[in-house]
């Protein structure tokens, strides 16, 4: 039986617990720049014990961002912002890994605060946005252009120039999107995808740009490396994307390299009636695991240290995923551990306020962990 806070193995990566940073978006970019918000963000998750901090959504592509205030990767210039949050994370005994994104017809909006529907260009918006076919997402929202061959072709070989770029910056697992009704979630539903060609109509076709993207970047990223999707289990729509073509999907993507499937659900229609409650996508985990043999880590409504121990415990994930709470309480996996008598390191400089014979956590060397990291993340020239 393991445990939330039990090392979990992955390739050549071996995670200090269970509790990973889910990736949320910060809006908080300029041209796609990480900044002192980010490094806060998510440095201070790492101080607070996860074992993987994941960025927010980061764009491929400037058109793929969902706001024009996204984080980006689709620059060289953005490497080193990142690298450098990258280091403390890992600094704090954590895994800095990175999600990469594009919004497809959910792209060029509002950030959340700032209104809603389509962002115009005068603001900051961009003309052209698109998708697997030319349905926009609601009211409001951009109308999509639908993709040629040659613009999924660009989009496939900007994932693959992304995670090449995000080992540059040291980050030691990708996560790609494949959810929340963003351009490759797009792809997979037949609610969003009325293709006629070899990207559409059949599970096989729908499912065909996700494949590419995964062969794509597990060819520009080290075999070592682990490599995660994001998927909605379901569109909660009948007719629409389900948990048995999950099942199927991830069956395949562990074929292909995937190691470990982020098992969300949700955001492609607006009208979907969906049973929010707590743990209630925990059961898509459980399943993917189960039927499809392969690593999955749960997300959804996770709050207590109770809940993440059975979910772990019983084996319905590998993981949890944990966003929202995390936002609540960044040092959440200290208190967990607390709660649930389980061995975490506190922050050296934290040790004070740690329980009786709590092990303390020393910040590795920067300059020797950036060596270390530039030297494992080479990969090899095409």
């Amino acid at each position: 039986m393991a445990h939330l806070f039990d090392p979990l193995s992955i390739r050549g990566l071996t995670f200090a617990n269970r509790v990973f940073v889910s990736p949320m978006c910060e809006y908080s970019s300029v041209d796609g720049y990480a900044n002192d918000w980010h490094f806060v963000h998510l440095g201070s998750r790492a101080v607070g014990g996860a074992g993987l901090v994941l960025t927010e959504a980061t764009a491929i592509l400037p058109a793929g961002r969902i706001s024009p205030q996204d984080l980006g990767i689709w620059s060289d210039d953005h490497v080193e912002p990142l690298a450098r949050i990258v280091r403390f994370i890992h600094a704090q005994g954590s895994v800095a890994g990175m999600q990469l994104a594009h919004a497809g017809r959910k792209a060029s909006t509002h950030r959340p605060w700032a209104g809603h529907g389509a962002v115009p260009e005068h603001a900051g918006g961009w003309k052209k946005v698109v998708a697997p076919s030319a349905l926009a997402f609601t009211d409001g929202y951009p109308m999509p252009h639908a993709l040629t061959g040659d613009g999924i072709q660009e989009i496939v070989a900007a994932f693959a120039k992304s995670a090449r770029r995000a080992g540059e910056a040291g980050f030691q697992v990708i996560e790609i999107h494949a959810a929340h009704g963003y351009l490759i979630h797009e792809f997979l539903s037949p609610l969003s995808n009325r293709r006629q060609d070899e990207y559409g109509g059949s599970f096989e076709n729908r499912i065909r740009l996700l494949r590419e993207i995964v062969a794509a970047v597990r060819s520009a990223w080290p075999e070592r490396a682990p490599l995660f999707v994001r998927i909605s289990a379901t569109d909660w729509i009948d007719g629409g994307w389900d948990i048995q073509q999950s099942v199927e999907l991830a069956r395949g993507l562990r074929e292909l390299g995937v190691d470990l499937i982020d098992c969300s659900s949700g955001g492609n229609v607006p009208h979907a009636k969906i049973p929010v409650g707590p743990g209630y996508q925990t059961l898509f985990a459980e399943r993917i695991r189960r039927e499809a043999e392969i690593m999955t880590g749960a997300v959804g409504m996770i709050t207590s240290s109770v809940q993440a121990e059975q979910i772990v415990g019983v084996g319905q994930a590998d993981a949890v995923i944990i966003a929202r709470e995390l936002l609540r309480d960044p040092y959440w996996p200290l208190r967990a551990a607390r709660e649930l008598g389980q061995a975490v390191s506190w922050p050296v400089q934290y040790l004070r306020a740690a329980p009786e014979g709590a092990q303390a956590r020393v910040p590795v060397d920067l300059e020797n962990l950036a060596a270390s990291l530039e030297e494992q993340h080479a990969v090899p020239q095409p």
